[in-house]
């Protein structure tokens, strides 16, 4: 016998009690961060490397890739620039790192598939397009961004000044708004953590280190209970919906990418479903790329979510990074979608050939070229 439907109100209202938690571990966090910043530098040292930026993008990738979600990393980073832990550079370059960091899970689902070669090949070649949008956007926009900042008298590449401009059009104060409306609201939770860290620990470094820690605690643990409440409702049935609806057009694909990552917070989960859903033969490949794309846009509501909670103008530019990051991406590669398409069907088939193939991907793309680019960056351009 089947369960009872839960009805819609009460999924919404749990998701509501779930953003709540999700906005006060912010803010949490943020207080923590601060506390643990004022008595310590080691949230300083720990980012001096982020002149380099070949480092901060590959730091958020490698933090992505352990969380499994690109979502919780770029909340994380406007965080730390809200809370001063982070500069604005070296979070615009860590976004784009967060992007490409998200992808290597759709890979590790794709290797699940390799005793069935058709399979394999169809769900490695659906990992490699979303692969190869971030890595390929991340190609010309890194570049550009840290060329076009090197030449301006502000530091700051054409993606963070754009970003910047609609963060000032938006009205958004220099400092933080103790007035808030989101920060009065989750006051008590943050009253409530820093009056347990003022009780467990003995000094207040270590007072904010566990403030802080909570707050990634419980920004973890709302962030996968949204995802359950809204998964089972949204995911549910999607194979039919998939053949006779969502897949009609490209931009209908786009839509919903969009849209189901909004639901369940985490571009992660929904480029992941698809791999499989591919595999089978259940998705037309040729829709894959823009359903990827806005899979990618989608997960920027996080990030704008954390900036609400942090309304600093250097936090909101980075959300709105990140906004401009898929936005730019998308009018790039889709009328050149053949690039990304024929790259990822050549290797697909690499592939499910020679398994050895795939492996060599990851090991290129997630540790050769970050560490080769880090040791050039390192040696020509910032030791000078």
């Amino acid at each position: 016998m089947d369960r009872q439907e839960v009805p819609a109100w009460l999924r919404g209202l749990y998701a509501a009690f779930c953003l709540y938690f999700f906005l006060s571990a912010l803010n949490i966090m943020g207080a923590g961060l601060g506390t643990f910043g004022g008595e310590s530098d080691w949230l300083v040292r720990a980012f001096a490397y982020g002149e380099n930026p070949f480092i901060a993008l590959m730091g958020a990738v490698l933090v992505t890739a352990i969380v499994q979600s690109s979502s919780f990393t770029t909340a994380l980073i406007v965080t730390l620039v809200a809370t001063g832990e982070m500069t604005l550079g070296t979070a615009v370059f860590a976004i784009m790192g967060a992007n490409i960091g998200t992808s290597v899970t759709a890979v590790v689902v794709a290797l699940a598939n390799l005793r069935i070669r058709r399979n394999f090949r169809r769900s490695f070649t659906a990992a490699l397009i979303h692969d190869l949008f971030n890595l390929l956007t991340v190609a010309v926009l890194f570049p550009l961004e840290w060329i076009s900042g090197l030449f301006h008298d502000s530091g700051r590449g054409f993606i963070t000044r754009i970003a910047n401009t609609m963060a000032d059009w938006i009205g958004m104060e220099p400092v933080a708004n103790p007035n808030s409306p989101v920060k009065v609201i989750t006051r008590p939770m943050v009253d409530l953590a820093e009056w347990l860290g003022g009780f467990l620990m003995p000094s207040t470094l270590t007072q904010g280190l566990l403030v802080a820690g909570l707050g990634l605690l419980l920004m973890f643990v709302a962030l996968v209970f949204m995802v359950k409440n809204l998964r089972g409702a949204l995911l549910r049935h999607m194979d039919g919906l998939f053949r006779t609806y969502f897949f009609r057009t490209d931009i209908r694909a786009y839509g919903i990418g969009a849209f189901s990552t909004v639901m369940v917070q985490s571009s992660t989960i929904t480029t992941s479903l698809m791999v499989p859903l591919a595999g089978a033969g259940v998705v037309p490949m040729k829709r894959l790329l823009p359903f990827m794309m806005g899979s990618n846009l989608g997960t920027t509501v996080t990030s704008v979510l954390a900036a609400t909670a942090n309304p600093v103008n250097a936090a909101v530019t980075v959300a709105l990074v990140h906004v401009l990051f898929n936005l730019f991406g998308t009018a790039l590669w889709y009328p050149l979608r053949i690039v990304p398409m024929r790259i990822a069907n050549w290797y697909g088939k690499l592939a499910s050939k020679s398994p050895r193939y795939a492996f060599f991907f990851l090991f290129l793309v997630f540790l050769l070229v970050p560490l080769v680019g880090i040791a050039v960056t390192e040696l020509f351009f910032v030791h000078r």
